[in-house]
């Protein structure tokens, strides 16, 4: 079984995936992180995230960048957002997402493209959303948390940044796939929007937790 989530930055795409794959028993990778470890290594390579030829020359990053707590810092995701715009970057993991996306007993994937280019034949797809204002007022209570000095207006205005380039660009943008059921987490708590990504998961499957 093959599930893609696809959505914006802090629509909750992420725990929900983390959910799916313990409730169902199937590997889960967070593509963005590939994005987060190409954005970082440019930037250790002392490279610009907006030139392709940098950014590409990051895609050979060691496999043990993955497990930097610096891929999860709020400066990685804007470097992932930027790199991310360059097709080179795209068809750089390409196939390692697709090869974890097809494994034997299947697989969550989530990310921006998922249901359109890096499995259009997954067995179930979500497209995680919320409005702008609403992403941005979590990321700004997260950072807020680990003492970020940040404001939310500054939080917003990137959000809306971060929107216009993943869906803006002409290389697998950002869109919901025809067949992806929307979730809406807006107004719904953590617990629900997670029961709710199950329920339309087994509708799609016919399968229940493993």
């Amino acid at each position: 079984m093959i599930i893609a989530v696809d959505g914006p930055t802090a629509s909750g795409k992420g725990t929900i995936t983390k959910a799916l794959a313990e409730h169902f028993g199937v590997p889960v990778l967070d593509t963005g992180l590939l994005y987060r470890a190409v954005g970082y290594q440019t930037q250790l390579n002392h490279g610009d995230a907006d030139d392709a030829a940098d950014a590409l020359a990051a895609c050979d990053f060691p496999d043990s960048l993955l497990g930097d707590p610096a891929l999860r810092y709020e400066t990685t995701g804007g470097l992932a957002s930027r790199v991310s715009v360059h097709p080179a970057v795209r068809a750089a993991l390409f196939q390692r997402q697709v090869d974890f996306a097809n494994q034997p007993g299947g697989a969550v994937l989530d990310g921006r493209d998922i249901g359109t280019v890096i499995a259009p034949h997954a067995d179930a797809k979500l497209f995680v959303t919320a409005s702008p204002e609403v992403r941005a007022q979590r990321r700004f209570a997260e950072m807020q948390k680990r003492g970020v000095n940040v404001t939310y207006d500054a939080v917003l205005a990137d959000i809306h940044a971060r929107d216009a380039r993943d869906t803006g660009r002409a290389d697998a943008p950002l869109l919901r796939a025809a067949d992806a059921d929307l979730l809406d987490t807006g107004d719904l708590t953590i617990g629900d929007a997670v029961q709710r990504a199950i329920t339309l998961v087994e509708a799609r499957t016919g399968r229940r937790s493993t």
